[in-house]
């Protein structure tokens, strides 16, 4: 994967992947290597990775919204970036060097508050726009992913800091999607919303990685609730629905792979689906059953893919093949290495972590999350099959390296 950076070449930018990909996918990309230290000890990535984080976080507000862009910068954009830090608070990822300036969590909880502030009631009553600023394609759309992105984080820093804020603003956006039907009463999510016709349409388009987010959210207001069965039914609903991506417990993308139409986002959202479903399992156990062999089968036929290109080693886009089609994606990896979990201590929160954090970045002024509340929550808006083995992990590692380079 790392084959196709470039950013830490001279005279290039840190945090870029050249053409076609998009930024965003680059935040992406670090947070998968971020996991990757965490799951297999490798450093061997870890200064591009600092580099690329410290380049695009965007001193000095340091919240991952650089002014070179801005022709691109969407909410869920910044939000993969910012997810890419949290997984670095979380995993205790080296922090940066003092003189920086910089700590994960803060600049994850800028990005919030930054995010926060863009809630927007004007249309279909509440969530973020797509865009950020209103001279690009899609400002006038309120999609899945960015609201999903956005309940990803706010549900993860209820989790690490205690700050029932966070986890008030993840069931307002939980409750909100539902409400104007981005997710229908049997759990099926979907593209998003036009808000120039008050989201009263919806693209019906389905992604993995919009089921992903939602159900990852989902498991960490269930951890931060201790369990609440309202949580453990909404997660039980998700994935009741995962059907849709599985073919014999191996992901694809129903949208587009069958008519091999993905394009190159597309071909990496089963990365997300796969980080996703393991951090799952971690934050709410009572899912193993039904995950663990998702990403015990799609790991194996994935890796059957890998025997592509000039070095033999690449990976297909359909792993229901289990041979290369030609067609190579960003996702094996992940799929690869989320079947360490059993093999890493699993996340700290503030209790244990090592990154500082700050309620009020990312605000220019002296409020922190909570005060960003222009409509505070309501009471009624709180309402294949093999075993893994030591083994296995040394063959999983072993894969997960040999994909990296």
């Amino acid at each position: 994967m790392v084959q196709y950076y470039t950013g830490d070449r001279p005279g290039d930018v840190p945090g870029n992947l050249p053409q076609p990909y998009y930024w965003w996918e680059t935040g992406a990309m670090f947070g998968a290597l971020i996991d990757y230290w965490y799951f297999t000890g490798d450093e061997k990535y870890n200064d591009i990775t600092m580099q690329a984080m410290l380049h695009q976080v965007a001193p000095p507000d340091n919240v991952f919204q650089p002014a070179n862009q801005t022709r691109t910068l969407g909410n869920d954009d910044q939000a993969f970036w910012a997810m890419a830090a949290l997984s670095a608070a979380e995993n205790r990822f080296p922090n940066p060097p003092s003189e920086s300036k910089v700590s994960w969590l803060s600049a994850v909880q800028g990005v919030f508050n930054l995010q926060a502030a863009r809630w927007n009631t004007e249309t279909c009553g509440g969530g973020l726009k797509w865009q950020i600023f209103a001279f690009n394609a899609g400002y006038n759309y309120k999609n899945t992913i960015s609201n999903g992105c956005f309940f990803n984080i706010g549900s993860r820093l209820a989790v690490y800091t205690g700050n029932q804020t966070y986890a008030d603003w993840a069931e307002k956006t939980w409750n909100w999607a539902g409400s104007i039907g981005l997710f229908d009463a049997e759990y099926t999510f979907y593209d998003g919303s036009d808000d120039n016709i008050n989201c009263t349409e919806l693209d019906h388009t389905v992604w993995s990685y919009n089921a992903g987010t939602f159900l990852v959210g989902a498991a960490n207001m269930y951890n931060y609730t201790g369990g609440s069965p309202i949580w453990k039914q909404r997660i039980e609903g998700i994935i009741s629905r995962l059907h849709i991506f599985l073919d014999n417990n191996v992901m694809f993308e129903y949208a587009c792979e069958d008519s091999g139409n993905c394009n190159v986002d597309q071909r990496s959202f089963k990365a997300y689906f796969a980080r996703w479903m393991a951090a799952t399992i971690v934050r709410a156990p009572f899912t193993r059953e039904a995950l663990k062999p998702i990403l015990e089968a799609s790991a194996q036929a994935a890796a059957a893919t890998c025997t592509g290109g000039n070095d033999g080693n690449q990976c297909g886009l359909n792993w229901r093949t289990r041979t290369f089609d030609g067609e190579m994606g960003m996702a094996v990896l992940e799929v690869i290495q989320s079947n360490l979990i059993d093999y890493v201590e699993g996340p700290v929160t503030a209790d244990n972590g090592i990154s500082e954090g700050d309620p009020h970045a990312g605000t220019h002024s002296p409020v922190g999350p909570a005060d960003l509340h222009k409509n505070p929550v309501t009471t009624a808006e709180r309402v294949g099959a093999w075993a893994m083995t030591i083994c296995f992990a040394v063959v999983v590692i072993g894969g997960a390296i040999w994909l990296v380079v």
